[in-house]
């Protein structure tokens, strides 16, 4: 299967959880606002308004993909910031709510380490375990509620296994206890059905980057009554949420990655699965690693596999002329550690493990 075409060919990327590249007609609609339309959109003049109106749309595109309303997507640089935005600035906003956070010890190193710097000022974390197939215990989530719990954070798929958590079920909980819920979705968007409204879901991100728009642009949903404090203050953008120039290009790619992502999701949808048949195949029928976490629902586009004879960074740099993937999260990929996530599973050797990802 990665056996190369010609020697020109490059080697298969298999590692698009990382990031994936930027799809030609997003390339194409972000062209013109770097060099003809290139307007502050914060300008009253005819060229500030183009931009204006290229944004709205941008924002219209990428609401529609979650089923949110126009006006409460608020532009950011990516999920990290849409993140921290979220989480600090819901607490900060509304510390008559509580002071008590609960979040799972698999969620991204963001989530965790805000959780970690807001331990520090005071507040209380609750950190979730994940049974065997990766999923939280609903039992434990209720049993954790305590009166003064303001937040709960949960990841829909997780970067590391694809695992999706019940969100659906979770939301439905936080909304019966009156608690906010902020959904980190950045490996769910475009690649399973994401729905704030039947979900519940108070604030969520995700990132262009992840579904073949450009890099360094995200956004942060947050419900209609959802109040946060802004990370960054300027000229009032995003309704003074996040203040900051417009950048055009970028956001105009975004909307259109979501636009693209939103029209053509069943055929992609049906690509991977047929991609992860293939994959899964070539992996345990070649006996180079069993295929985990086989038994529950995970998104299409993430295995994690445990190989048999190589360590995964060995196993990696045999293969690198063929193949490109991953241990972990790409953020943790300078951090000599192994990944925090693998560590929640003791019948995993985590030398050996690797993630998979494709388009």
């Amino acid at each position: 299967m990665f056996r190369k075409k010609s020697p020109d060919t490059g080697p298969i990327y298999l590692d698009s959880a990382s990031t994936t590249k930027v799809d030609p007609r997003v390339f194409e609609a972000m062209k013109p606002y770097f060099m003809e339309l290139y307007g502050n959109a914060s300008s009253t003049h005819r060229f500030g308004k183009i931009a204006k109106d290229a944004i709205e749309k941008a924002r219209q595109q990428v609401a529609d993909i979650i089923n949110g309303f126009e006006d409460e997507i608020i532009f950011t640089s990516g999920a990290t910031e849409s993140i921290n935005t979220a989480i600090k600035g819901y607490l900060e906003a509304n510390p008559d709510n509580g002071n008590h956070i609960i979040t799972v010890k698999t969620e991204h190193k963001a989530v965790l380490s805000v959780c970690s710097y807001l331990e520090e000022k005071g507040y209380e974390v609750t950190y979730l375990d994940v049974d065997g197939n990766g999923l939280i215990s609903l039992e434990d989530l209720q049993s954790a509620i305590k009166p003064n719990t303001s937040l709960i954070s949960v990841m829909y798929v997780n970067n590391e296994i694809g695992i999706i958590q019940p969100i659906e079920v979770i939301g439905r909980i936080a909304k019966e206890k009156d608690i906010a819920f902020f959904c980190d979705a950045t490996q769910a968007v475009g690649k399973v059905s994401v729905d704030v409204e039947k979900d519940y879901i108070d604030m969520l991100c995700f990132s262009g980057h992840k579904l073949n728009g450009p890099k360094g642009i995200g956004a942060l949903y947050k419900r209609r009554g959802i109040t946060v404090t802004p990370l960054i203050h300027g000229g009032g953008q995003e309704n003074g949420i996040r203040g900051g120039t417009y950048n055009t290009p970028l956001i105009v790619g975004y909307g259109k990655a979501c636009e693209l992502a939103k029209a053509e999701f069943k055929e992609n949808l049906k690509n991977l699965e047929n991609r992860r048949i293939q994959l899964e195949k070539y992996f345990e029928d070649q006996e180079i690693g069993t295929v985990n976490f086989k038994t529950v629902a995970k998104a299409p586009h993430i295995l994690s596999v445990t190989l048999q004879n190589f360590e995964a960074e060995e196993y990696l740099m045999m293969k690198a002329r063929e193949l490109i993937a991953s241990t972990g999260s790409a953020c943790n990929a300078e951090l000599i550690e192994s990944s925090h996530v693998i560590e929640c599973f003791p019948m995993l050797p985590s030398k050996n493990v690797v993630r998979i990802s494709y388009e």
